[in-house]
């Protein structure tokens, strides 16, 4: 199953919190494509550290649920604690999109229901996968619904040498 991923970090070596996360990310899949790295402002509770932020695709034979659960393992092997709601954190690993997939738990709701209102998760996405299509409102590139982007381009990487070495099971 193809998915995209979207990371975020705001505490401590955040450039280094998104590099492990897409490390461990292959050792359960494979990372097909990783935007630019941006540097965002916090999104609901405004009083914290900016965050860094980039979204990947994901190949993974996982079905969402159980990717959900190796995506909370990653975040507390990475140290991430319990905090606020929309709180700082280490790391975050959101599910975006799923192929065609509309999945409305309590848990997990895909596509990610702040797609269209977090610049974090729009514009990466859009970077990477500008022809995809968003169950049940049409072709990104073509959303009328858009945040503002005030996304600063932080750095890219070499998707080579992030992988390479890295396990890539599909």
């Amino acid at each position: 199953m193809n998915y995209f991923l979207a990371l975020g970090s705001n505490l401590g070596d955040r450039l280094a919190h998104l590099l492990r996360a897409i490390e461990e990310l292959t050792k359960i899949g494979k990372v097909l494509k990783v935007s630019t790295i941006y540097e965002s402002e916090p999104w609901g509770v405004l009083n914290q550290p900016k965050f860094l932020n980039c979204v990947l695709e994901h190949k993974t034979h996982l079905e969402p649920k159980e990717l959900l659960g190796k995506l909370k393992e990653i975040e507390v092997r990475l140290g991430r604690k319990k905090r606020r709601r929309w709180g700082e954190r280490e790391i975050d690993i959101d599910i975006l999109l799923c192929e065609d997939l509309i999945v409305e738990e309590e848990d997990l709701k895909i596509p990610h229901p702040y797609l269209t209102k977090r610049d974090f998760f729009y514009y990466p996405l859009l970077e990477i996968g500008g022809n995809l299509r968003v169950p049940g409102l049409g072709f990104l590139k073509d959303l009328r619904e858009r945040p503002p982007n005030r996304l600063r381009p932080f750095c890219s990487v070499s998707l080579n040498l992030l992988i390479e070495g890295s396990s890539t099971k599909s």
